[in-house]
């Protein structure tokens, strides 16, 4: 069982988690179990378990890789999966896609978003992707890094295309601080819409953390592109692409609160809170925050100037955009939203609330009934 609680970054460990709940997330699990919220799908938390439909195995949630502790190497590998994007009936769900082709670091489980790999400034790394078993062509492209010609990872322009059966080692420099993408560039339009993207995360030299600090990837889906892939008659166009999926680190409200498989902003009251979000989508995204107003402090690996950082409660955050804001979680301690602002971008299909929407959750509102019900909607189990 993982220590992970929220959103993959810098939170609170489970003991801190269970501890100020006082056992109203247990009790919210008690609640659940049995009920028909429960029995839709298999949890997208048990990424081993092989669906007794598909034969694929579950995705799991996205991990920090650092990659200076593994001696600056790393090897990425796509994994065909099965995705639930939110597993429960409440809500407008359950919502899955049957078929995503997920990256997985080293030996670890696969995700989407793909891991997210970490390293500090002047630390190039290596990323060896391995395609020994897959059955068609990836190549892996970085934002945010001055490279040679031969690792941009486009394999028209570079000649480069690792084949089925083939393994790639590209050389990566750490020398552009900030937050960025990663892709496979094969077949792009595509590729990424089965979900090969994640996080490439540069430290600056010296760089001195949040009191919590958070990595985000926003993702709208056409899923008629994955159920297509995985077997269904379905017609697909990406010259007629029709969003009907929208996520946040790969899932939708209420699995966005989950403590462990989805994404939620944990906070105490007085932190300093950093939000490092990635689109990894085809729209753009106006992120906005419930009663926080936050600084742009960081974009596409820019370091924005002290004197042109205002505050504001919305940002709109383009394809491939990188926006790294900051705030004080200095509010009346509870339960907030952040959300896209393109309103039917936070439903799921026709059921509003839903889709891509998180929320901010101060530790002492943990421990209420709005909490619990909160916990029971996304299926936290304790």
């Amino acid at each position: 069982m993982s220590d992970r609680i929220g959103a993959p970054g810098l939170g609170l460990s489970r003991r801190e988690f269970v501890a100020a709940t006082g056992g109203v997330a247990a009790l919210a699990g008690c609640l659940s179990q049995g009920s028909s919220d429960t029995q839709s799908a298999q949890p997208a938390d048990e990424p081993e378990t092989k669906s007794s439909g598909s034969g694929l195995p579950w995705t799991s949630s996205p991990e920090v890789v650092n990659v200076d502790e593994q001696g600056g190497s790393v090897t990425l590998s796509s994994v065909t999966s099965r995705h639930a994007v939110h597993p429960l009936d409440s809500m407008g769900g359950p919502v899955e896609l049957p078929q995503v082709w997920a990256f997985k670091a080293d030996d670890g489980q696969p995700s989407v978003p793909g891991p997210i790999l970490r390293t500090t400034e002047g630390n190039d790394i290596e990323v060896t992707l391995d395609n020994t078993n897959a059955d068609m062509p990836h190549t892996l492209h970085f934002h945010g890094a001055k490279k040679t010609w031969e690792n941009d990872g486009v394999p028209t322009t570079t000649g480069i295309t690792v084949n089925p059966g083939e393994k790639h080692t590209y050389t990566i420099p750490a020398n552009v601080p900030g937050t960025h993408l990663y892709h496979c560039h094969y077949q792009t339009h595509r590729h990424i819409d089965m979900g090969m993207y994640g996080i490439f995360r540069v430290d600056p030299k010296g760089y001195e953390p949040a009191d919590k600090e958070y990595f985000f990837t926003l993702k709208d889906w056409d899923s008629r592109l994955n159920r297509k892939f995985a077997g269904e008659d379905v017609e697909y166009s990406p010259r007629n692409r029709n969003p009907d999926v929208f996520t946040i680190n790969g899932k939708s409200l209420p699995r966005t609160l989950h403590p462990e498989d989805g994404s939620p902003i944990i906070v105490d009251r007085g932190d300093t809170v950093r939000l490092h979000m990635v689109n990894a989508g085809y729209m753009s995204h106006p992120m906005h925050t419930h009663n926080h107003r936050f600084r742009l402090v960081e974009k596409d690996g820019g370091q924005v100037p002290e004197v042109a950082q205002y505050e504001q409660d919305v940002t709109n955050i383009a394809p491939a955009e990188r926006h790294t804001v900051e705030f004080e979680a200095n509010a009346d301690p509870g339960i907030y939203l952040m959300h896209c602002h393109k309103v039917d971008h936070a439903m799921n299909g026709n059921v509003y609330p839903g889709g891509m929407v998180n929320g901010i959750v101060y530790r002492e509102a943990m421990n209420t009934d709005v909490f619990a019900n909160l916990m029971q909607y996304a299926g936290y189990e304790g």
